[in-house]
């Protein structure tokens, strides 16, 4: 039998439900106003303090995401998704409010700390909820689509934040206030609640159990916190690079904005072709790429070179970041994917502490070691996730030789010997393990197949 063709685009496009795209507008509005962050150096500077302390206060914000990771992941899978957006909303309006009327830098440290943790922890809450909603199939599709929204939210944004600016620094945070409150009242007036067949809400023992026992959780995170180090160079030493080579601060900003371009334009259609191939071929392919594309900036000395190896770079990251967003997503039972997607993001935050110092110290100390450790670390990403590991006891494995369009949905299991036949269970003779004598007259009942106990634990799930 033909099989049959993977869905276009559009087509995938049209399949996801409304409330996924109510999200979408949500996550660009909420990116799109994000206008104290980048600006929050200049905006310091400005009111007299000194560089290392504007610096300590923009670390103090990646200190609160840190713990925003586990908050997020906690409160989605206890409060609700959509009550955990928008409280995440609501309290980091008031922070960005709050933080703009401090003067004293102790005080700014600890509002931004808080701005921090306020407006990052819907991050777990907002990818459960997308989670939720899409089946498996679409689930690379649904994550192009979010990371599309955020990037052209970020890249749109600054550009209304400078022209805010000319009027005062106070209209940032009232713009980046006012942005929060709308996509709070949005998820509470739009988006539904989340995952309705879950079972109850698990503890953290029984979390930190499952957690601790799904290795391929480990292998994803050990992967993500390699090629983290490597991503997060971008935004720290390259920019020092780039400048060393003797070119303007302008010309790094062009080159950042070719890679968030980039993923607005080509990541989408991109995942027309990655969803088709098992998930973690297509992630070490992805990593191998990026570290590609990032090491050849060692031998790039004008612009078009480096533009170059951005393109690469950015190819890469189109052909792994979708594509992990849904494995990780599929891994995750549903009363956990909250705290599942809080573990892996808080894998990026540690990766977003140590990658600058780390980075910015190997590149002082040996240049040529720097760009090579970062070739190394890619290729270090792709041979940890295509290490084969067993997963967890009870869940099927993910599709690693699926067939094309089928690439996030688990593999049968063969029908196990010594199966037994039952009526469905809506059928009151549910409750009889052998089909009665048959009466004269009596029409034969249409059976489904049933597993008996021993086997009938999660073909297609959990049990």
């Amino acid at each position: 039998m033909p099989m049959n063709p993977p869905p276009t685009l559009f087509a995938s496009l049209r399949a996801l439900p409304r409330p996924a795209w109510v999200l979408f507008f949500g996550t660009f509005l909420n990116k799109f106003g994000a206008f104290v962050v980048p600006f929050l150096t200049l905006y310091l500077t400005r009111q007299g303090y000194t560089f290392t302390e504007a610096g300590i206060a923009v670390g103090a914000y990646g200190v609160g995401g840190l713990f925003a990771s586990l908050l997020g992941g906690h409160l989605a899978d206890e409060l609700g998704r959509r009550q955990t957006i928008a409280l995440s909303m609501f309290t980091g309006a008031a922070a960005m409010l709050l933080l703009s009327q401090a003067h004293h830098l102790a005080l700014i440290i600890v509002l931004t700390a808080l701005a921090g943790l306020t407006n990052e922890f819907f991050r777990p809450a907002s990818s459960a909820l997308l989670t939720d909603l899409v089946p498996a199939a679409q689930r690379v599709t649904a994550f192009a689509t979010l990371r599309m929204a955020f990037n052209a939210g970020f890249a749109f944004g600054p550009a209304m934040a400078g022209f805010l600016a000319v009027y005062g620094y106070f209209w940032l945070f009232a713009g980046d206030a006012a942005t929060s409150v709308l996509f709070g009242l949005v998820a509470l007036f739009a988006l539904p609640a989340g995952a309705l067949n879950a079972p109850a809400y698990a503890h953290w023992s029984e979390v930190w159990t499952v957690l601790r026992g799904d290795r391929k959780l480990h292998q994803m995170l050990a992967a993500n916190f390699a090629i983290g180090l490597v991503f997060f160079q971008l935004s720290s030493t390259f920019g020092i690079y780039v400048t060393q080579l003797g070119f303007s601060t302008a010309t790094y900003g062009v080159l950042v904005s070719l890679n968030g371009a980039l993923v607005v334009l080509v990541e989408l259609p991109l995942t027309t072709i990655t969803r088709r191939f098992p998930a973690r071929r297509v992630m070490a392919l992805g990593y191998l790429v990026i570290g590609a594309g990032f090491s050849l900036n060692y031998f790039a000395h004008t612009v078009p070179a480096l533009a170059a190896c951005m393109i690469l770079f950015t190819l890469g990251e189109m052909i792994t970041m979708p594509m992990a967003s849904a494995y990780i997503a599929n891994l995750a039972p549903a009363h956990m994917r909250g705290r599942y997607l809080g573990v892996s993001a808080l894998t990026w935050s540690v990766a977003l502490i140590v990658a600058p110092g780390l980075g910015m110290k190997l590149f002082s100390c040996n240049p040529p070691l720097y760009w090579l450790a970062c070739g190394a670390t890619c290729l270090a990403a792709a041979g940890i996730i295509l290490i084969a590991v067993k997963p967890r006891a009870g869940l099927p494995p993910l599709a690693e030789g699926a067939r094309p369009g089928r690439a996030d949905l688990p593999v049968s299991r063969p029908r196990p010997r010594g199966f037994v036949r039952r009526a469905p269970r809506s059928d009151p003779r549910h409750a009889i393990s052998a089909p009665p004598p048959k009466s004269p007259g009596r029409s034969r009942t249409t059976a489904r197949w049933r597993f008996p106990a021993t086997a009938s634990r999660g073909c297609f799930g959990r049990a």
